[in-house]
């Protein structure tokens, strides 16, 4: 694999792995900084440092037996160390023995004892044994210690930026090991450990195991396969823009709004719009995963901090690439954010745009305006390989609510900002739409657009249990439609999970792999809907919805207060498909 690849991208691994590099110098340097702290404040004015020869010896040996495990367990595994590795040498011993019973054991200890060898030698030779403190007084030695704190938590953090550090800093090429050859090993292990926490058993465990698995796979299970076929080709180019908080509320179409998305409720018109869809989640990392894998929300947990886990995930990207679509991504913002970056590169997009890629021009806090971003990616398509799959992320309806130029409905408070933006976004679309049509691809390209989650706004819906919070847009569009689907609306109830096989469907491709999708143009297909935020999940289908506090264990939300035996039988639904879903996680 290594062989294929350039010398340059090779090379350019060590440049890509500073930050999570400098990150974990800043976790080493915790001990040693407030030590120098406190050794500074109280006055003393000579302190040996025979300790700090120590831990740093200490430090060389551990990091150095981390290393060769992880080059043999990356042989084994092909992932990097992590707290399962741990927990199955700890655990299961022999078993661990077993597996490693080819690893070349006499090189493994040459290695290890190369390393430490040299780690005592710089340790020797850059350690100071003994530091020296001025004179000077509390009042200067005060700011000084802040901004050693302040340097050393800018480093753990990864500098300044919106984003927090994650491995998703690390990637940057569509070679999988110079990704992982990029993640700082220590720190990959101490982040796995921390997050292992999460991810040793299911928080959520509502019913006996074998029931709550017999009921989802009876919310899954399909009569027949009886697809409308709503495509005029089974090879359409493939644009999918996931809007940002493009709630169902902002629309007239489906939240009675009116002026706020003209342009979107004038699509519908010649689309095909499914009006009762609902998000994975709260957050666009819940939804970004529910869109593009096809994969539920898990409450309190997020999915997307561990890459090893998703990238075992189906996806829209890698069924197309594997069907001869080149796929592309474009986002305003730093595509790291939420681990996006490792997700996409993990499963073959292998064309990621985003706000580093743009020269400098007008700017939210978050990045790129959603006009600029709609112009580039139609710059791109222009000279793409046809088929293709480009998502578009878009990200201007998002805090702080700013757009450039005149804000429509006025910026006096958070939902005349919030409109505004969205009214921003809307024109952006048609825009695009209108400069597309002028484009030799347009006629063979189906247009998706879906909200990545509902929001608080411009209803005021402040309790995030009710099922409108999670109402979002789903639309078809294009010439390849056939004439008599367009201007049609499905009513079904359905989630952002099901867009996965609701278009492979039409393609013609497998989706069996997409346990949790549905194909919402199968007439029999059931109709529902799972959503879940922080420690509560929600369930809705033809008949009634509730929601449910999983700490409190009460019920938030119920259209149907007077029917406790429908009420119990959708709660158990809820209950049995949470259970199943995070089983799910935890066995990838």
């Amino acid at each position: 694999m290594i062989s294929s690849v350039s010398f340059t991208e090779v090379t350019s691994t060590f440049f890509h792995a500073l930050l999570l590099d400098l990150s974990m110098v800043g976790y080493i340097l915790v001990i040693p900084a407030l030590s120098y702290i406190i050794s500074m404040i109280s006055g003393r004015k000579n302190i040996e440092l025979k300790w700090l020869s120590g831990y740093m010896n200490l430090l060389v040996v551990l990091f150095s037996i981390i290393s060769v495990a992880n080059f043999n367990i990356f042989r084994e595994w092909g992932s990097k160390i992590n707290s399962k590795a741990l927990e199955v040498a700890t655990t299961t011993p022999n078993e661990a023995l077993a597996s490693s019973a080819s690893s070349p054991i006499g090189l493994s200890m040459a290695v290890l004892m190369l390393l430490i060898a040299l780690g005592f030698i710089l340790q020797r030779t850059v350690v100071f044994g003994k530091l020296t403190f001025a004179n000077q007084s509390i009042w200067i030695k005060l700011p000084i210690a802040l901004v050693i704190l302040g340097l050393n938590f800018v480093m753990i953090r990864g500098g300044i930026s919106g984003s927090p550090i994650n491995q998703s800093m690390a990637y940057f090429s569509k070679t999988q090991v110079l990704n992982l050859a990029s993640v700082n090993t220590e720190w990959n292990l101490l982040s796995s450990l921390i997050a292992s926490n999460k991810t040793k058993a299911n928080p959520y465990i509502y019913e006996d195991a074998k029931e709550a698995t017999d009921i989802v796979s009876g919310l899954y299970a399909v009569a027949k396969d009886s697809t409308i076929s709503v495509l005029t080709t089974q090879r359409p180019n493939i644009v999918l823009f996931i809007m940002e908080s493009f709630t169902a509320d902002l629309t007239a179409t489906l939240g009675n709004m009116q002026d706020v998305t003209p342009g979107f409720d004038t699509l519908v018109n010649k689309g095909i719009l499914f009006s009762n869809v609902y998000s994975t989640g709260n957050r666009t990392d819940k939804g970004f995963v529910g869109t593009l894998a096809g994969f539920p929300s898990l409450a309190a947990v997020n999915i997307v901090k561990w890459p090893e886990k998703t990238e075992k995930l189906p996806s829209i990207s890698r069924s197309l690439y594997k069907a001869g679509y080149q796929n592309s991504f474009f986002y305003g913002g730093e595509s790291e954010f939420d681990n996006y970056k490792a997700f996409l590169l993990n499963h073959d997009v292998h064309q990621l745009t985003d706000r580093n890629n743009f020269e400098d021009g007008i700017v939210t806090s978050w990045g790129q305006f959603d006009g600029a971003v709609f112009k580039r990616q139609l710059k791109e398509m222009n000279t793409a390989q046809q088929p293709f799959f480009s998502t578009v992320l878009s990200l201007t309806n998002h805090e702080p609510f700013t757009v450039p130029g005149r804000s429509k409905f006025g910026t006096a408070n958070n939902v005349e900002k919030f409109k505004s933006t969205a009214f921003y976004t809307d024109s952006c679309i048609i825009s695009y739409l209108q400069l597309a049509k002028k484009q030799r691809w347009y006629k063979n390209t189906l247009f998706l657009f879906i909200a990545d989650h509902g929001h608080i706004y411009p209803k005021n819906r402040t309790n995030v249990f009710v099922p409108e919070r999670y109402h979002i847009p789903f639309l078809l569009y294009g010439d390849v439609i056939k004439d008599e689907y367009k201007g049609r609306v499905f009513d079904r109830v359905g989630s952002q999970s099901d867009l996965p096989a609701t278009l492979l469907s039409q393609l013609a491709l497998n989706t069996k792999e997409f346990r949790w999708s549905k194909n919402l143009l199968n007439p029999y297909v059931k109709s529902f809907a799972f959503f879940s935020w922080d420690d509560g999940m929600g369930f809705i289908n033809n008949q009634q919805c509730v929601t449910f506090d999983n700490i409190g264990k009460v019920v938030l939300y119920n259209n149907k207060n007077g029917d406790e035996v429908k009420t119990a039988t959708t709660l158990k639904l809820a209950k049995s498909y949470l259970q199943v879903v995070y089983d799910a996680f935890l066995n990838l």
